[in-house]
C-alpha cells in the first residue's frame, strides 16, 4: 500500500521515518540538516510573533506567551483573555492542511499567571492506493498538543514560567499495512525566564527586555516500539528587546532572538569508493566523525552543543536568527515586519515577514504574511490570522 500526496506534505509523513535510519539525507553537497518528529511544535502560532520574523522571547506579554516564552505571562496586562489562530500551511503546494491554536490565560493575583493551549495541525486527506493504484480509500493523518503553564514575578523586574505539555501524532490514521504502527505520545515541558529593564532615555519611556526559553524537552517519541524512538524539537531560545515611547500615540519594539535544536546533529558515516554508505559485521552504519545519534534523551538533547561532526563551525551553523520590529499608533493600529534566517547546510530557510494588528477594547486581530526570497518556495503566501480577546476585572464601587 502507498500514500499518494502532493509535495512537501510527504517529507512531513516522513520526517519521524527519515530519523530512524540515522542516515545523512542531504539535497546539496555539505549540507547536513537536523529532522526531527513532530516538527509542528516549532511552528510560529500567531501572527503577532509571526510578521516579526519569528521573534517573541522578550517582548511585551500577550495571549501566546505560552509558546515563546511562559515566563512573560507573569506581566501580562489583563486579567484574563484567550486567541485563536489559524493558519493554512503550505498553501502553494496543498489546499487542506493547517495549523491551529487556542490558547487561555487567567491571572491568579498580581505576581502569578495561569495559561493554556491547544495546538492542532491538521496535514490534510490521503488518497490511499494498492500496488495497483486502485483507491482504497482516505486517511487524514494528524497531529496536536495540550499543555498548562504557570508562571510568576521573582522580583519586581524578573519572572520565570513552567508548561508541562503532552504531544499526540498520528500519521498512519487506521492504515492496516503498516506493521506495528501506531499513534506517538510524548511528555514534555518548558522553562522560561525574562528581565525588564525600564529606561528613561532622553526623557523617553523605554525598556529593554532579555529573555531565555527552554522548549519541548521531553522524552523521544515512537510509531512502531521502543526501539525506533525519534527526537522532538527540543529548542533554547534566547533574545532581546528594546521598546520606547516616543510620546502619547506612537510606540516601537525592536526584538533579536536566536535560536538552538537540542536535537543530536547526524554525524557523518563512512562511505565506499561507490558512495555506499559501509556497515559493520553488526549492520549499523561505521561513524568516522561526529557522535551517534541514537542516544538516550539526556545525552542526545544536553550533548547537542558539541556533538556536530564538523565541530564548532558547524554549531554555530545550527544557530538561527530571528530580527524584528512593532510599531503602534494609539494602540490601536500595528505594522510589523521581520526576517528569519536559517544556514544554508541546516535547512536554508530565509523569508521576510510582514504583519498588521488592530485592538478596539476587548477585540483584537493581528495578520502575518511571510515572503520567501524566490519563486516556488514551500512557505511562499503563509498568511497567518489571530483574533484575541482581552477581558479585565469590573471596578469595584465603594458603597454609598
Amino acid at each position: 500500500m502507498k500514500l499518494k500526496v502532493g509535495g512537501f506534505a510527504v517529507v512531513l509523513l516522513l520526517v519521524p521515518l527519515l530519523g530512524q535510519s540515522q542516515v545523512r539525507v542531504t539535497g546539496q553537497e555539505g549540507a547536513n540538516p537536523i529532522t526531527v518528529a513532530v516538527p509542528f511544535l516549532s511552528f510560529a502560532p500567531d501572527s503577532r510573533a509571526a510578521g516579526m520574523g519569528d521573534a517573541g522571547v522578550a517582548t511585551s506579554a500577550d495571549a501566546y506567551s505560552v509558546h515563546w516564552n511562559n515566563a512573560k505571562l507573569a506581566f501580562v496586562d489583563h486579567d484574563m483573555g484567550f486567541s485563536f489562530s489559524y493558519s493554512p500551511w503550505l498553501g502553494d503546494i496543498v489546499d487542506d492542511m493547517s495549523l491551529n491554536y487556542l490558547t487561555f490565560y487567567k491571572k491568579i493575583d498580581r505576581i502569578q499567571s495561569f495559561g493554556a493551549s491547544l495546538r492542532y495541525f491538521d496535514l490534510g486527506e490521503i488518497q490511499l492506493t494498492d500496488i495497483q493504484g486502485l483507491p482504497q480509500g482516505i486517511e487524514n493523518p494528524r497531529e496536536a498538543s495540550l499543555d498548562a503553564t504557570y508562571s510568576r514575578l521573582l522580583a519586581d523586574n524578573f519572572s520565570a514560567g513552567l508548561t508541562m505539555r503532552f504531544i499526540w501524532s498520528n500519521l498512519t490514521g487506521n492504515i492496516t499495512g503498516a506493521p506495528s504502527a501506531r499513534p506517538g505520545t510524548s511528555l514534555a515541558f518548558d522553562l522560561g525566564a525574562l528581565y525588564r529593564l525600564p529606561l528613561l532615555l532622553g526623557g523617553l519611556d523605554s525598556e529593554l527586555s532579555f529573555g531565555a526559553h527552554l522548549s519541548n524537552i521531553g522524552q523521544k517519541i515512537s510509531y512502531t516500539n521502543e526501539d525506533f524512538e525519534d527526537f522532538i524539537p527540543g529548542n533554547l531560545r534566547m533574545g532581546t528587546a528594546f521598546k520606547t515611547n516616543i510620546d502619547a500615540y506612537n510606540t516601537i519594539t525592536l526584538a533579536f532572538d536566536v535560536n538552538k535544536l537540542m536535537v543530536p546533529t547526524p554525524p557523518e558515516y563512512e562511505k565506499d569508493a561507490d558512495g555506499n554508505y559501509v556497515v559493520d559485521s553488526n549492520g549499523e552504519f561505521i561513524i568516522i566523525d561526529g557522535k551517534d545519534p541514537d542516544r538516550p534523551f539526556i545525552s542526545g538533547t544536553f550533548g547537542s552543543f558539541g556533538d556536530a561532526p564538523g565541530g564548532f563551525s558547524e554549531e554555530l551553523k545550527e544557530l538561527m536568527y530571528s530580527v524584528g520590529a512593532e510599531y503602534w499608533y494609539r494602540d490601536l493600529f500595528a505594522f510589523r515586519a521581520g526576517y528569519f534566517l536559517e544556514h544554508k547546510d541546516k535547512g536554508d530557510r530565509k523569508y521576510l515577514t510582514l504583519g498588521l494588528g488592530f485592538r478596539y477594547q476587548v477585540f483584537g486581530l493581528d495578520v502575518s504574511y511571510l515572503v520567501p526570497p524566490k519563486q516556488d518556495h514551500p512557505l511562499a503566501d503563509t498568511l497567518r490570522l489571530s483574533f484575541l480577546f482581552n477581558l479585565d476585572k469590573a471596578e469595584e464601587v465603594e458603597p454609598l
